[in-house]
């Protein structure tokens, strides 16, 4: 290469205006074939062009070994050259490798050069430092040697057209798991399927000496030597006599040594365990739903591997669903590493914040993409754990005295924000259902909202934090400690309460497992020993959806969680300015439209319970004063009055009304508080 004919020449210490003389130029190509002596073998060896040589460094010209390089091995077969292979597995030149045999590989470099200095061929020498391939695992060099190889053909008997089909048959959780696992199978080689390795599966053939070609009983041959091992053991192969087997002949065929690679091994998992143990054998008509699951990956290598030896075999997939996860990283997305310092180890996050908290963060967390953790991320998982955890314990501790073959109130019949609070509820049993594969097609498949984990816990935090603790359970405190203890509002309560519990310990179960447990056995009544038996049918007996709040009902809902949103924001400027403690010290007036007071006006006295106002009442918008503040629940132009009561607080309720002390008997409680300790107790209808 004219480029570094100057170096060169510097390098063998030759003029520089000799080393390329003018009219003394040629192609590589013309040069192509001529025949060259062997520095140190009788031999003669052929000039070869090829596109694989680089121009960086050297003179452009290299050494081709065919048996120990791809590259060399590619060229070497376009040029018909012999595949010479002198060194063993272990490392050393083979015996008869003329002048080197015995000696290590990479020891032998020095008796080389020597031999082409005292044969005087060698015009310099110096020592380099360059890029050598590396075993991944072991850091160790790679020698690369060519040796006879087993394959499976992707295309001689349509092996790719068939997997290809049946990727399109497979459900891949996250979709872009089709296209990955797709584009590897378009573009693969043949399968090599031997390795030379000391420990494995053996190969169990019987090659001929003459030819390498396989002994022509070999299929029956293959199921003789399985009984073999299957009886005596791996080891029976490799202290088997040929003879033994296929008598005369054995003198003409090698028995081959190769192992089966890995891949092929956990490939065909398949065979040896779903089509081998009669206890995952189902019925004909009943379709068999096989999963599986591993990190991302797998796509080229345990799905890979399945995939082609299930479809050679049987002409499908042996899946019908495959989901992978992404690898945990740290709050920065690097690996972990002990080097860096980064790890976060299972086992301390266990005893430090419990089992239940690293299987929250687990089901909270996106896995189909690297998968974040760090103890500020736990910290939070742990915060979120705690919402749910004391959720379920407030529930649990307003059902004292609560026996639900008693005291249950037929859903039809519970108060409509019981019911509305229930259907909040059942959103996330529904869900929990789709996310658990519990509402799987007739055929078997899964749909869509199957193994989202990270939504269920996102709506299990939503309903504990908005829907339970930042409404419903407020809301329900003055009907649960002032009311009589069987008053039939009262007991609406207490059974949205039982049918909620009922749904989030199902709901949990199968995430957070200890804490569940631990709430069922705190269940009124009941009907399993551990949660896990408990079943998602035994609701759909007892919680007709049907009664359940409607579109009108969650339609009104959502103006009413509106505008305590507005409400809440004036009564908090109050609360800061002074003018009140709480909300119950405030009065609030609400102007509607003609449809909008027509809406809410039949919900009467009963909306200062869902306002948590001691006065909450609705008038028409002419009736608003001057100083009414306009607010715009989703888009509704209403505006409001808010002040603090001028009436006595109730030392019961602590509502301030204006018949507080009318009883002279009980001179301190408002007249509802008075019903509920002395008489026959307040009645509600809505809230």
């Amino acid at each position: 290469e004219a480029s570094l004919a100057d170096a060169a020449a510097k390098r063998y210490g030759m003029p520089e205006s000799a080393a390329v003389t003018k009219g003394h130029r040629a192609s590589g190509r013309d040069l192509e074939h001529v025949q060259l002596r062997h520095p140190f073998y009788d031999r003669t060896v052929p000039v070869i062009v090829g596109e694989h040589v680089t121009t960086d460094a050297g003179t452009g010209a290299v050494h081709t070994a065919p048996g120990h390089g791809q590259e060399d091995f590619a060229v070497g077969q376009q040029y018909g050259l012999d595949v010479l292979n002198p060194g063993g597995g272990n490392g050393v030149f083979l015996p008869g490798t003329e002048l080197f045999a015995g000696q290590h590989i990479f020891k032998a470099n020095d008796a080389i050069i020597e031999e082409l200095d005292g044969r005087g061929v060698l015009l310099a020498r110096e020592k380099l430092e360059h890029s050598y391939p590396h075993c991944w695992r072991h850091k160790t060099p790679v020698a690369f040697r060519t040796t006879p190889q087993w394959f499976i053909a992707m295309d001689q008997a349509g092996l790719r057209k068939h997997a290809l089909a049946a990727i399109h048959k497979t459900r891949w959780i996250p979709g872009w798991g089709e296209e990955r696992i797709a584009g590897m199978i378009e573009n693969r080689p043949d399968w090599c399927i031997s390795r030379q390795r000391t420990w494995g599966v053996p190969i169990a053939l019987f090659a001929r000496k003459s030819d390498g070609m396989p002994h022509p009983d070999s299929a029956k041959l293959l199921h003789e030597v399985a009984d073999l091992i299957e009886r005596d053991g791996v080891e029976a192969w490799y202290a088997l006599d040929p003879a033994s087997l296929i008598g005369g002949d054995a003198e003409h065929y090698d028995k081959v040594t190769d192992i089966l690679d890995v891949w092929f091994d956990s490939g065909v998992t398949h065979a040896g365990v779903l089509d081998a143990r009669a206890e995952f054998v189902r019925e004909p008509h009943e379709p068999k739903r096989v999963m599986y699951l591993e990190g991302s990956d797998q796509h080229r290598g345990w799905f890979h591997s399945s995939l082609l030896t299930s479809t050679a075999m049987s002409g499908h997939a042996p899946y019908t669903e495959v989901l992978t996860h992404g690898f945990t990283v740290d709050a920065q997305g690097r690996k972990m590493s002990k080097s860096l310092g980064n790890v976060v180890s299972p086992q301390k996050v266990v005893s430090t914040l419990g089992a239940d908290v690293l299987r929250l963060w687990v089901a909270s967390t996106d896995y189909a993409n690297e998968m974040s953790v760090s103890d500020e991320i736990l910290k939070r998982v742990a915060d979120s754990y705690r919402r749910i955890r004391n959720t379920a314990r407030f529930l649990f501790g307003n059902l004292a005295g609560f026996d639900p073959s008693r005291d249950l109130v037929p859903v039809d019949q519970m108060l409509l924000l019981d019911r509305w609070a229930l259907a909040q509820a059942v959103r996330v049993m529904q869900l929990a259902r789709r996310v658990y594969g519990a509402e799987a097609g007739r055929d078997g498949e899964s749909g869509p909202d199957s193994y989202r984990y990270q939504a269920l816990v996102q709506e299990l935090m939503r309903f504990c934090t908005v829907d339970m603790g930042a409404a419903y359970l407020d809301m329900t405190k003055d009907r649960l400690y002032t009311l009589r203890r069987d008053a039939p509002a009262r007991r609406s309560a207490q059974s949205a309460m039982y049918w909620t519990l009922e749904i989030l310990v199902r709901a949990m179960a199968p995430v957070l497992a200890f804490t569940s447990e631990e709430l069922w056995a705190h269940m009124p009544a009941r009907r399993h020993e551990s949660v896990l038996f408990a079943t998602w049918a035994e609701l759909d007996a007892l919680v007709p959806h049907a009664s359940l709040a409607g579109e009108r009902d969650e339609a009104l809902f959502a103006l009413l969680d509106a505008t305590r949103t507005e409400v809440a924001r004036v009564l908090e400027t109050m609360r800061n300015d002074g003018a009140i403690g709480s909300s119950l010290d405030a009065e609030v007036e609400l102007h509607l439209d003609d449809a909008l007071h027509a809406q809410l006006a039949p919900y009467g006295d009963e909306l200062r319970y869902y306002f948590i106002t001691s006065s909450f009442v609705v008038r028409r918008a002419a009736t608003a004063p001057a100083d009414a503040l306009p607010i715009a629940p989703l888009g509704h132009a209403m505006s409001l009055v808010a002040r603090a009561s001028a009436h006595a607080k109730c030392v019961r309720c602590w509502h301030h009304v204006a018949d507080v002390g009318d009883d002279d008997g009980h001179p301190e409680l408002c007249g509802r508080c008075v019903s509920n300790v002395a008489g026959p107790g307040e009645q509600r209808r809505w809230f």
